[in-house]
């Protein structure tokens, strides 16, 4: 089945409801697991209204898709989920996720912040107003916050000393984190010489050295953000358009947009596009979109049943349900080469197996492949595989030597039927019989050595044969004796 590259829309892949809590959507779902190509994942979070879903447009290379609604109700509820061909890499699928606003005034308690650690671990923008990181600071906390209370590294129990080195940890699965920052009107300065984005957001996370319980809280965020997020990316856009076509900018033209905004979401998408890594989970191993769909399943489940997911068990299962159902995949592609390529019966049992080694080595590709590349999951599965394979091939080494010898016997009982025939008839009942019926059998030994596609079992089927004749060669024997006699 070829692979989905793109959908139509967006759609919801995680609902966020006060009811029925956290539900991943069976049809996004179903829609990821059509996506057999590396996915490389960007997620944007940030205070409602802040322009996030007209950027995530953007990248899709789109001016519609994600619903930007103009008021304080949000319109996306949840996390969702547009995937589209990549732009830059031919043979990927980019995967936006735009997620629920923080600062949502309907929101209804606290645990539906726990959606956005999703996000966190596959690919993170965070979008803000005006200043970075003091405008929303107190939400950008909680979210950072969140993902250390919400989510754990390793499935042993964390003591209190290990916060550091967890944190550490976590920098190892995260994503580059991203910053935008809109409406801004500062001048990228510091002690009067200018400075880059990037340096801006890192004089901003510097630590303050008072020790309040404001400063605390300050240097706290600062904190998470630096240890969680080893890679760090800023951008600021001017005001995008004239107050009046803000609420509605996805119908504004590019020409009727600020130049200077219009130059930064340029400079912004091309980062995305080209900078973006494929997701890959710890260990190396690619992620597909049937993979990310499955991780998001596993996550939801693990939050729903009140549990605190942990990266390294929920890769880990991923890792061995992918290596369960790469086992089954290789197994399959050997038994369908052998169907293909064996003609039984092979004449030498070597023949079987030189094509057995070269639909092995193409099974094994496959497994290597699609298996996960994790140490610890890799190799426990890597048996089973070979074992099903070996198993598969003695079921044709079985099967070539039941055919041989059909064939095999088939062929001497049509070739002997007339021999037979004359032995009933009393044709070797004569002196010097005995001779002659060794001189007929011998050739239709001959002609039976001669024939083709016998397989490896004709030499062994062929001596049973005979051994099974000796009483009657012997029978003949004794009455061409007995009857020479007589006759002299």
């Amino acid at each position: 089945m070829a692979s989905r590259v793109a959908t139509a829309e967006p759609v919801c892949l995680l609902e966020n409801t006060p009811s029925r809590g956290l539900v991943v959507q069976q049809e996004a779902l179903e829609l990821l697991s059509e996506v057999t190509q590396p996915v490389v994942v960007v997620a944007i979070t940030g205070p409602y209204r802040t322009g996030k879903s007209y950027l995530m447009n953007r990248l899709a290379a789109q001016r519609k898709g994600f619903s930007l609604g103009s008021t304080v109700q949000s319109h996306t509820k949840g996390i969702w989920m547009w995937c589209v061909a990549h732009p830059c890499q031919p043979g990927h699928t980019l995967v936006l996720l735009d997620t629920e606003g923080l600062g949502d005034t309907e929101k209804v308690c606290e645990e539906q912040e726990l959606p956005l650690c999703l996000p966190g671990t596959l690919g993170k923008l965070w979008k803000s107003q005006a200043r970075c990181p003091e405008s929303g600071h107190s939400r950008c906390r909680g979210y950072v916050l969140t993902l250390s209370e919400h989510i754990r590294v390793k499935a042993a129990p964390r003591r209190s000393e290990d916060e550091l080195e967890d944190s550490e940890k976590f920098a190892s699965f995260f994503p580059t984190f991203v910053w935008l920052v809109r409406d801004f009107t500062l001048q990228l300065e510091l002690d009067g010489k200018e400075i880059s984005e990037d340096q801006y957001l890192e004089n901003a996370l510097k630590l303050r050295a008072e020790s309040t319980p404001e400063t605390q809280g300050y240097n706290r965020t600062r904190e998470c953000i630096r240890r969680f997020f080893a890679e760090r990316k800023c951008f600021v856009f001017d005001v995008p358009a004239r107050r009046k076509d803000l609420a509605h900018l996805e119908e504004v033209e590019d020409e009727q947009l600020d130049p200077g905004f219009l130059q930064q979401l340029e400079k912004f998408c091309s980062y995305i596009w080209e900078k973006a890594p494929v997701k890959r989970v710890p260990g190396g191993h690619i992620i597909t979109g049937k993979l990310l769909g499955k991780l998001a399943a596993s996550y939801v489940e693990v939050i729903r049943s009140g549990a605190v997911p942990c990266l390294e068990s929920t890769v880990m299962a991923l890792a061995k349900a992918e290596n369960a159902a790469a086992v089954e995949e290789a197994v399959r592609l050997y038994r369908d080469l052998m169907e293909q390529r064996v003609k039984l019966p092979t004449e030498t049992l070597e023949e079987l197996l030189e094509l057995h080694a070269r639909c092995e080595r193409e099974a094994l590709e496959l497994f290597l492949a699609r298996a996960s590349a994790r140490a610890d999951a890799f190799f426990p599965l890597h048996l089973p595989a070979q074992r099903q394979v070996e198993a598969v091939k003695e079921k044709f080494c079985k099967d070539n030597e039941k055919v041989s010898r059909d064939k095999c016997e088939a062929a001497l009982r049509d070739l002997f039927q007339e021999l037979d025939k004359r032995i009933g008839d009393g044709v070797y009942s004569v002196p010097g019989g005995y001779e002659l019926f060794r001189g007929h059998q011998q050739a239709l030994v001959d002609k039976y050595r001669g024939l083709r596609g016998k397989g490896l079992k004709a030499p062994a089927v062929l001596h049973e044969f005979l051994q099974s004749r000796q009483t009657l060669a012997q029978s003949i024997l004794k009455a061409d004796l007995s009857l020479t006699e007589m006759e002299k």
